[in-house]
Formats: structure tokens, sequence, C-alpha cells
């Protein structure tokens, strides 16, 4: 319901219970291609930070957490003074951002044994102010105060972060960014929004990957030995027009997301784009292959009886005459469904 507000300028929207809940049920579903949930030495656990604060009134929280931090460390920190400074300002209700999740760290410690919280590198303070609480509250024991021989072993929280992800020019990748990259084609499975990123869009975003950027990408996001690296790396500089190290990429990372039959359909999408063999893709990926092509609607009733004369539709659309159409058929320049159209061609 409140949102760090770290590398933002204005305030978040606050969400209410229903979406909350809808949006824990989708991580789930996200997280369960990377991990496993069923029972296990391993099993993975998803928790929300919900049934535990909200029931904690006002007066509790300021008293068991609030009293452990001071003002100047809470506005040391750089994205809370940026907005401080900012003409917009920061809410209390942000502002209270890493009491919250500082908070979360230790239920987690306290309650599942959680010793290290990891997170992007703009989270290093939060997750910091996690640790500093559970080794404050876990020293108000007795024995730990004074020394005791018989006193329990001292608190164990660990923070461990990794660098944003940035492209070449510095810019971060991120749902609030421009050409925002997400990890499934639709939030469920009664989802039919297409602002989702699908398997191949997001193969066709990693096979377009800057050559400055994709060794990168690979150390972060495939598990490719340091050797197994360095040699592709040197047939990518090689021959570069390969794209061997983003094709590696793409087909890591959509198998990992998607599931290897998605990234074959994906990889044949892409294959007959390329050489404008398309009869046989599924009517929906070849909408999306074509998506951003100049297109036109039509009546189904033009294909009745003897059909619609080729010609005529390449005059009504890609051609500025019909003189122009028979030219580009006689010259071989039309293609239906990647084969060549000849000039007496009807649509049926």
């Amino acid at each position: 319901m409140i949102g760090d507000p770290g590398g933002r300028s204005e305030e978040r929207n606050l969400l209410d219970d229903d979406t909350l809940r809808h949006n824990v049920e989708c991580i789930k579903a996200q997280l369960s291609r990377l991990l496993d949930f069923d029972p296990g030495p391993y099993q993975a656990t998803l928790v929300n930070n919900a049934d535990w604060t909200q029931p904690v009134t006002m007066l509790e929280f300021l008293r068991d957490v609030g009293k452990h931090f001071t003002v100047n460390q809470m506005i040391a920190k750089d994205s809370v003074r940026s907005r401080i400074e900012s003409e917009h300002g920061i809410s209390y209700t942000e502002f209270s951002y890493m009491l919250l999740q500082a908070n979360d760290f230790r239920h987690l410690y306290e309650t599942h044994g959680v010793e290290l919280q990891a997170g992007a590198s703009d989270q290093w303070g939060n997750i910091v102010a996690g640790a500093d609480l559970i080794r404050r509250l876990d020293a108000r024991s007795p024995g730990l105060q004074t020394g005791a021989m018989d006193a329990p072993p001292a608190p164990n929280a660990f923070g461990l972060t990794t660098p944003l992800l940035t492209k070449a020019d510095g810019t971060k990748y991120g749902k609030t960014e421009s050409g925002t990259i997400w990890l499934t084609a639709r939030q469920s499975d009664a989802d039919t929004s297409p602002a989702r990123t699908s398997p191949y869009a997001l193969y066709q975003f990693l096979l377009n990957i800057p050559d400055d950027d994709v060794e990168r990408f690979l150390k972060t996001f495939t598990f490719l030995s340091q050797s197994e690296l360095a040699a592709l790396m040197v047939q990518q500089r090689e021959n570069p027009a390969t794209r061997i190290a983003q094709r590696t990429l793409a087909r890591s990372l959509v198998d990992m997301l998607h599931g290897e039959p998605e990234r074959l359909a994906a990889e044949k999408a892409a294959a007959a784009l390329f050489s404008g063999d398309v009869a046989d893709l599924p009517p929906a990926l070849l909408a999306e292959v074509f998506a951003a092509a100049p297109s036109s609607q039509h009546a189904l009733s033009l294909l009745d009886g003897d059909g619609l004369p080729l010609v005529d539709l390449l005059a009504q659309t890609v051609c500025k005459s019909k003189t122009e159409a028979r030219q580009a058929l006689t010259d071989n320049s039309i293609a239906v469904n990647g084969t060549k159209a000849a000039l007496a061609d009807r649509l049926t």
C-alpha cells in the first residue's frame, strides 16, 4: 500500500486491498517460473507483509519500531533528501517507508529465520535499516546486555544488493521507464490485456540488445561459465552480424520465463518475418509480428465469389495507382503469405 520514494519525483498511487491481493497472486505466478513452491527441501514461501502490518496500531508501531530511528538517519537517505528538495516534497506516508521495510525484515527474521535480505542497490539504506533494527531489538536481551556466557548468539542479519539494470547510456530499465519489459505476457490466465511483453516481443527485445550491453546481460541473466562466456564473446567480436551473443541471451531468458515451446515459436516467427514465409504462423502471433507494419481493414465480403483482384487491392493500399500496382506485380515485388504474386492473382 505504501511504496518506496526512491527513484520517483512524485507520490505513488495508493492501491486498494483487492488490487494488492491480485498483485500478490500475479507475483507468485511470475516467481513460479523461477522458484519451486512445491513441498520439499527447497520450497519457496511467498508472504504478504499486510498480514503482520495491518493489525499493528500506529501507537504500537511508533513505540516498537519508530523509537529506534532518528529523523537525521532517515533524511540522510538520498532518495528522501532529493524528494524533500523537490517541488512536490514528500509525504509522511512515503517518508515512513524505511521503517516499514525495516520492520518487514525484523518480522521475517523472527518468524521465518530469514537472515539475508537481497535487493537492488537502491534498497541498500532500507536493508541496512532492517538489519540495524534486528540487532537493536535483540540487544535488549538481558544476556546480550551483560555478556553472560549463556547468552543467545548475536543476531545474524545481512544485506545483499546488486547493481540496478541500466542501459549503455546509464538510464535504467523499469516499469516506469519507456520501453517497459514485463516478465509475463499477461497478469493472469484471464488477462487479455495486450500491455504485457509476449515471448516474441521479449525475444526480439533481447535480440536487439546493443553489443555494448550484451556481455553484461549474459553475466547477469544466464548460467554460462566464465570460459563459455569468454568463448562466446570471441565469436561475437569476430562476426558481430550473427548476433550469436544476443541469440544466446534471448534463448536463455525466454526459456527461463516462458518455456522452450514459446521460445521456439518466437524463433519461428522471427525467421518467418525475415524470409517472408508467414503462412504457417498462428493468427495471434502473425498479428503481433506485423503490429508495427502499415495495415488497412476491408470487408470480408470482398472475397466472395471469384474474390478480389490483387491489383485492385494494391491500388487502394500500398500503391499510388493501378498502373503502379501492375508494375509491382510484374516485377515480382509483391508476395502473399511468403509466395510471389502474379498479375492475374485474386484473393479469395
